[in-house]
C-alpha cells in the first residue's frame, strides 16, 4: 500500500491518540468559540435554526390595549456531512519510531479536523451582503472601523464581535497601527509591535489563522488577495452530529493498525445582515 506510516496493536496507545486528537482539535480551531454551536440529535443528519427578525416598541396611551405584534422566524437548515483523515502505521514503523507515536498521530488528526473546520467556515465569509474593501485595498484599521459601523447601523449587538484576517492581511494591519515599524503610535500600536497581536480595534477582538483559501479558493493562497470578516456570533452556526471520533483496526497480514479520524458536522450562514466580508490583498504576498 502507498503512503503508508512504515513501524503490535495500538490498544496501549489508543487512549493516548484519542485525547491528544481531542486536546489539539479544540484547541486550533479559532472560529468554533466564535460562532453559534448546536447538536444535531434525535435522529436526522440536520438541525433548523429559528432566525428571528427585529421587532420595535412603540408609545401607548394610558388604558389602552396594546397591538399585537407577530412573531414570525425564518430557518436555516444546517446538514452535516462526514469529514475524515486515516493512515497505516505498521508494527516496524512503530516499534522502531524514537518518537511517541501516538501522540503524533493524535496531534496531526486533531489539527488535520481542526483546520477543516475553522476552513469550512471561513469560507462563508465571502457570502455576508455586507463587504468592505477590495482585491486591491491594502488592510487598515480602517477597514475594520468601516465593517463595525456597517454592522452597528443596522442594529447588530455590540457584543461578541470578532474579526478574522489572514496573517498576510494581519502583517498590513499592524505595520500601519505600528506607522510601519517606526515611531509606533501608544496602545495598540505599541502591543502590535511587542506581541504581534493587534488586540482589539473597535472594540472588536482581532484573529489571525492561515485556514482560510484566497479570493481564488486556493488554499493555501497564492494571489495575496484574502476575503476576512467582522462578524457577531450570531452570524454564522456549526451543527456537530458527532465530535471528532477516533478508531482503529487491525490488518494482521499486513502487520499494522489502520488509524481513523472522523467529524460529522455541518456549517452555515445564519443572520446576513451580522457578518461584513472585508477583502484585501497582502503587500508581502505577489499575486
Amino acid at each position: 500500500m502507498s503512503a503508508e506510516t512504515t513501524s503490535s496493536t495500538l490498544s496501549e496507545l489508543y487512549t493516548e491518540i484519542v485525547a491528544e486528537a481531542l486536546f489539539v482539535a479544540s484547541e486550533r480551531s479559532i472560529m468554533r468559540p466564535l460562532v453559534k454551536n448546536y447538536a444535531i440529535t434525535g435522529g436526522g443528519k440536520s438541525v433548523e435554526v429559528p432566525v428571528y427578525g427585529t421587532v420595535s416598541a412603540s408609545a401607548v396611551a394610558e388604558a389602552s390595549d396594546l397591538s399585537n405584534t407577530a412573531i414570525n422566524p425564518t430557518s436555516v437548515t444546517i446538514s452535516a456531512s462526514e469529514n475524515g483523515i486515516m493512515t497505516t502505521l505498521t508494527d516496524l514503523a512503530r516499534n522502531s519510531a524514537p518518537r511517541n507515536v501516538a501522540g503524533d498521530i493524535g496531534k496531526l488528526f486533531g489539527e488535520a479536523i481542526a483546520k477543516k473546520i475553522d476552513t469550512d467556515l471561513t469560507a462563508l465569509f465571502g457570502g455576508f451582503s455586507n463587504t468592505v474593501g477590495g482585491n486591491t485595498t491594502v488592510m487598515s484599521a480602517g477597514l475594520i472601523f468601516n465593517a463595525v459601523a456597517k454592522l452597528r447601523a443596522t442594529g447588530v449587538p455590540s457584543d461578541n464581535l470578532a474579526c478574522i484576517l489572514h496573517p498576510n492581511i494581519a502583517f498590513d494591519l499592524k505595520s500601519g497601527l505600528s506607522n510601519t515599524f517606526a515611531n509606533p503610535n501608544a496602545g495598540v500600536g505599541n502591543e502590535a509591535l511587542r506581541t504581534g497581536f493587534a488586540g482589539q480595534i473597535a472594540g472588536v477582538s482581532i484573529y489571525e489563522t492561515s485556514n482560510m483559501a484566497d479570493a481564488s479558493g486556493n488554499n493555501p493562497g497564492t494571489t495575496g488577495d484574502y476575503k476576512g470578516a467582522t462578524f457577531h456570533s450570531d452570524a454564522l452556526g456549526l451543527a456537530m452530529m458527532q465530535d471528532l471520533k477516533i478508531e482503529t483496526q487491525r490488518d494482521a497480514s499486513l502487520r499494522a493498525d489502520e488509524i481513523v479520524a472522523t467529524a460529522v458536522y455541518g456549517v452555515g450562514e445564519l443572520q446576513d445582515s451580522y457578518g461584513c466580508e472585508i477583502e484585501a490583498d497582502s503587500s508581502i504576498q505577489d499575486a
